[in-house]
């Protein structure tokens, strides 16, 4: 399945739920959102229907994202039809509050690893950033996900100048005994973020004061540049969706919470799937046709940015 741009698209990013358990503030603005109506939100056997047509037009990896994706019920059946279906690789992104409890379960129904967005490792901050997050239970969830063989761990860290760039050299720390890998994020300027553009932090920055040893890239779709410290067990990654666009190749498309597909996570362009889907009609070919016409690039640099929540779209 490739698009015009001859591009192979195999990637998946499905976003279960557009509530959260927490209220980050750079993803959702203190009083909440209003979320989706029930009955405009996808079930599971509807995710599951439009999955197994992913699979056939060549999906072999999926992530779960949200929201976050623990709070969405169904979300362990979700992960056994989707290795049902034959989907060989399945992620999830959560902020990790529910993770001690659910590691079990998700890893006996098929889920590979997880990613862990974690901004701050002082108790304090993650509170007032998180407005109310109790980050020992993320510390716990990350050792039960450990300890049961979701691996390999990835911490999500958005770099903020006056929030955690102080922390920084903590999380890089953090690789030098343990096989995780650590990802410095850029804020993007997408939905409530934009409140904080003036907090942005290139890599390229993080890069130059530290002395990181480059690896060699595993997979060339892959966002981030990874690099390492001597003698580190880990490894530590770049996500540059700012000062450096990787679009060129681009495998990956989203599902939100509504059936709507995605083509670029800065695109506010949608395309529905539900109520074609719900009315019996050729979804396959409605996808054949939106990979196609997936973007060649973002256009960020020119200040062409998405007015969406984070928690809308699934990162």
């Amino acid at each position: 399945m490739k698009d015009q741009f001859n591009r192979e698209i195999n990637y998946l990013r499905i976003s279960l739920t557009d509530k959260c358990n927490l209220r980050c503030k750079y993803c959702m603005p203190e009083t909440g959102i209003d979320y989706v109506d029930h009955e405009d939100v996808m079930t599971i056997e509807e995710y599951l229907k439009i999955a197994k047509i992913f699979y056939d037009l060549g999906i072999r990896k999926v992530r779960l994202t949200g929201g976050e994706p623990l709070v969405k019920r169904g979300n362990i059946e979700l992960i056994k039809g989707l290795k049902e279906i034959g989907i060989e690789q399945i992620a999830m992104t959560t902020n990790g509050i529910l993770l001690k409890e659910k590691a079990k379960a998700l890893k006996e129904a098929g889920l590979d690893r997880v990613n862990i967005s974690l901004d701050t490792l002082d108790p304090v901050k993650f509170k007032e950033n998180t407005r109310g997050g109790d980050l020992e239970k993320v510390l716990e969830g990350m050792k039960e996900a450990k300890r049961v063989g979701l691996l390999p761990i990835k911490l999500n860290v958005v770099v903020m100048r006056d929030f955690n760039y102080d922390e920084v050299q903590d999380f890089i720390e953090m690789t030098k005994d343990e096989e995780i890998t650590v990802r410095f994020i850029e804020l993007m300027p997408l939905g409530e973020a934009l409140k904080y553009k003036d907090q942005f932090v290139s890599n390229e920055e993080i890069i130059e004061k530290f002395k990181l040893i480059p690896i060699p890239p595993k997979d060339i779709s892959s966002p981030a540049k990874y690099y390492k410290i001597d003698g580190g067990k880990g490894e530590i990654g770049f996500i540059n969706p700012v000062s450096c666009t990787f679009c060129a190749n681009c495998n990956r498309i989203r599902l939100d919470c509504k059936g709507s597909i995605l083509l670029c996570l800065h695109s506010t362009k949608r395309i529905d799937l539900l109520k074609p889907l719900r009315e019996g009609e050729d979804v396959e070919q409605l996808l054949r046709d939106a990979i196609f016409d997936k973007p060649e690039s973002h256009h960020l640099e020119d200040g062409d940015y998405n007015p969406d929540q984070m928690n809308t779209i699934g990162g």
